[in-house]
Formats: structure tokens, C-alpha cells, sequence
């Protein structure tokens, strides 16, 4: 017996969001996608982390520890040098594939149907899949492009606890998810993995270039590309990338460091949110913060849940100076900042969250952007009360308008922006109904 009696339209929401928590739970017999290969090959963290977040249900096996992986190569004939290899329901498998070879035969979709959009949006997280949604539910004809998978950093959080709506907090995955299911549900059209690699004006049109030499044309575009993770320059880093060192570890490489030293690097909120989640599974969580306090740079609770953990340690003043080990991150060397003083210690692996950087090297020369490569818009391009050079309009930038009309630019990658998932939501949104006045005034 139902214990209310809502609205048809009630009742039908919520019972659509259980289902679809249901089947992202639900496990029965694996008969999906399989991958097979070495714990430490970069290789095979780099596929399994695609699949994840392209949403693919996979079984990863490990070939060293695992009988069911050493029975697949024999079934298929390859050997070790060969891994990792990827094998499908239907028996056939890739050896050592890309993402974009693994998409293809996924039937993944990267090519548009149509060649002409009212609205394209490059970049599908918090704030492109907003715009999306958004844009789609007002009628507008909209393609969402992403050069990895839905959700952009965003998707890699283990737990998102300030997002309204949710009193219990999410995973970064569930709300790519959710947020993917709803503007597919508004006929947005979703191509991933798909890279745009450049952009021109033509007339009232932006006609975008695909890495694959496709084009796309469109009535108004809106740059939601977010950003990348900086890389950090210490010795043995790069080789170990993938083997126990991780820029915003995925995870499920959380079952692999089970009763592990863990160390991970910086002070905001995707750090304290990936303490948080390892802390379930390592022995020990070590936090390196070169800065002074955590409050700098993290959310109160966040702070607070962190102190109230028995297996995680704060460090601050702290950076990583050193990273060795043969085949996998086996020790680190850590500095103090203010003394100068080191310590190699035992590291099961280290996770890096230390800032990151725009990729926007594809706008070079069409918009306007920063020293740092954010996109500058609305009132920043005003110098002196002039509008910026080339600006052809009869009026002044929107608030998200970029150097040139009809592009826009929201979330991360817009420069002074308020970083973070909430700000971006609202920036998608806010986007999409100046889009509107702009179209309006064509």
C-alpha cells in the first residue's frame, strides 16, 4: 500500500529515480565488458577509468592474481605482452586499445546526426550538462560535445554533500548520471568521447571542427569545456602515472589499497572528498597541504569530518618532493615547507589534487582569454568602458558573452568564476536564457 496518494506526476518522478538507482546498483551475473591486465599498467587504470565513466558496466581481472583471467587468455590466445586486452559479450576483444577504438566498437556515439544546431555545448560537466538540459527543455535544438565522459571533475568526486536537493549527499558519477538521463530524456543529442579542436565564424554561424576532421555548425555556442588538472613536476611522478600515482584517482582504485598508506595531495574540497572516501578502505590517509590551514581552501563540514576521522592525518606545510618505485609508487619524499627538512616515508599510492589548469589552446586567437587561458567575458572585456576589439554588435557583451557574439562561456573555464559544481549548475542555466536574448536579437 502506498503510504501517500501524490499527484500522477509525483509519484511517476520518484518512482523513474528509484529505478534508475536500482539499476546502477543492481549486479547480477557479470555478462558484460571485460577488461584483463596488470594492477600496475597505466594502461589498464586508463581504460577501466573510461568505462566508468562512460557509464559502461565492466569486470576488471586482474591477470596476476585472478584464474578467470588467465582462463580468458587462453581462450582468446593472447599473451601478456599483448595486455590489456578488452573482451566484449560477443567474444571478440581489443588488445591494447584506445578510448576511441573501445567507444567504436561500444557504439558509443561520436559523429552528429544533423549538420546545423541551434545551440552547441562543448563540455559535459556540472555546467554543460545544466546548459543542456536547459537549453533542450526550452526548445532549442542541442548538442552536447565531450572529449572524455559526462560528469568533467565534478564526476570523479566520492561524495558531494553541499548539493541542494540532496540532504544525503551523491557520488559526482550518480549526478553525471542523473544529469546525463535527463537531458537525453529533453532529446539533447550527447556525442562522447568526441573532441572540438577548433572554431570559426561564419556570418551568423559558429562552425566547429571535430578531431576526427568533422564539422558542426550551430546559431549560438557555449563554451563549458572546464578544466584540466595541473600537472606537478617532481621527479619519478610521470613514470609512475598510472602505477600508484593518480591525478584525481577514480574509485574504484580504492578496493585496490585496502589496509594501505595512502597520501594525497592538496587542501580543497576534492581532496578532503577523496580522504573521506579512501579512509573506508586504507589503513592510513595522509593529507600533504602546502598550505597553512584547511580552512583556506575547504568547506567547514568538510573540515570537520576530516578531524573526526581516526585514519586520517592532516599534514601541512607539506609538499611532495620525490616519488620512487621499480614497477608502482612504493615511497615519497615530503618536505616541509617552512623548515626545509625532508622524510621518505612508505606510500601505497599517491593522489594528486592540486589544482588544474583550462584547456582552451582550441580558442586561441577567436576569444579573448586571460594569462592563464580562462575565457574572459561580460563586463571583464569592458577596459575603460570600451567594447572589445572586433566586437560587432550594436550593444555590450552579455554577462557570460564572450569577445565575439553568440559565444558564450560558463562554469570553471570562464575567467573570475566562482569554481565549483553548485556555481556551475547555475552558470549552465543562467547561459541558456542569454542565449535566448541573443537569438532573439538576430
Amino acid at each position: 500500500m502506498k503510504p501517500w496518494d501524490p499527484p500522477e506526476e509525483r509519484l511517476y518522478g520518484v518512482v523513474d529515480d528509484l529505478l534508475d538507482d536500482w539499476q546502477a546498483s543492481y549486479h547480477p551475473a557479470f555478462q558484460g565488458v571485460r577488461v584483463i591486465g596488470h594492477q600496475w599498467s597505466p594502461h589498464s587504470t586508463e581504460i577501466r577509468d573510461f568505462l566508468g565513466r562512460n557509464f559502461v558496466p565492466h569486470q576488471w581481472l586482474n591477470v596476476e592474481t585472478e584464474e578467470d583471467a588467465k582462463q580468458v587468455l587462453k581462450t582468446t590466445g593472447v599473451d601478456c605482452s599483448s595486455l590489456p586486452i578488452v573482451v566484449f559479450p560477443d567474444g571478440s576483444f581489443l588488445s591494447k586499445p584506445p578510448a576511441a577504438e573501445i567507444a567504436h566498437k561500444l557504439g558509443l556515439k561520436t559523429k552528429a546526426e544533423f549538420p546545423f544546431y541551434d545551440l552547441v555545448v562543448v563540455g559535459a560537466g556540472p555546467s554543460g550538462l545544466a546548459a543542456a538540459v536547459y537549453g533542450a527543455a526550452d526548445g532549442l535544438h542541442t548538442l552536447l560535445i565531450e572529449r572524455e565522459a559526462p560528469g568533467g571533475q565534478a564526476g570523479r568526486s566520492s561524495r558531494i554533500e553541499n548539493y541542494l536537493g540532496f540532504p544525503m549527499g551523491l557520488s559526482g558519477n550518480d549526478l553525471a548520471r542523473r544529469a546525463v538521463a535527463q537531458a537525453r530524456r529533453f532529446g539533447v543529442e550527447i556525442l562522447t568521447p568526441q573532441e572540438v579542436c577548433g572554431v570559426r565564424v561564419e556570418g551568423p554561424s559558429r562552425v566547429l571542427k571535430l578531431s576526427d576532421g568533422g564539422e558542426v555548425g550551430c546559431r549560438a555556442l557555449l563554451i563549458a569545456s572546464g578544466i584540466a588538472f595541473r600537472k606537478l613536476e617532481v621527479p619519478g611522478l610521470d613514470r609512475l602515472s598510472g602505477a600508484g600515482v593518480y591525478y584525481y584517482a577514480p574509485m574504484s582504485e580504492a578496493f585496490s589499497y585496502r589496509d594501505g598508506n595512502i597520501y594525497i595531495v592538496g587542501g580543497a574540497n576534492s581532496a578532503g572528498q577523496a580522504a573521506m572516501y579512501f579512509s573506508k578502505f586504507a589503513r592510513q590517509v595522509t593529507m600533504l597541504v602546502r598550505g597553512g590551514s584547511l580552512s583556506e581552501s575547504m568547506s567547514q563540514y568538510l573540515e570537520d569530518q576530516i578531524a573526526a576521522t581516526k585514519n586520517i592525518e592532516v599534514r601541512l606545510n607539506s609538499s611532495v618532493i620525490a616519488v620512487e618505485g621499480a614497477e608502482r609508487c612504493e615511497t615519497i619524499t615530503i618536505q616541509n615547507n617552512k623548515t626545509c627538512s625532508t622524510e621518505m616515508v612508505s606510500a601505497s599510492a599517491l593522489l594528486i589534487y592540486a589544482g588544474a589548469v583550462p584547456r582552451t589552446d582550441w580558442l586561441a586567437g577567436v576569444v579573448e582569454r586571460d594569462a592563464q587561458g580562462y575565457v574572459i567575458s561580460g563586463q571583464h572585456l569592458m577596459l575603460e568602458g570600451k567594447r572589445p576589439t572586433g566586437w560587432t554588435a550594436d550593444r555590450d557583451p552579455f554577462y557570460l558573452e564572450t569577445s565575439v557574439p553568440g559565444i558564450f562561456v560558463a562554469g570553471d573555464v570562464r575567467h573570475r568564476s566562482a569554481k565549483g559544481v553548485t556555481s556551475g549548475v547555475g552558470e549552465g542555466a543562467m547561459a541558456v536564457k542569454l542565449v535566448h536574448q541573443y537569438l532573439g536579437l538576430l
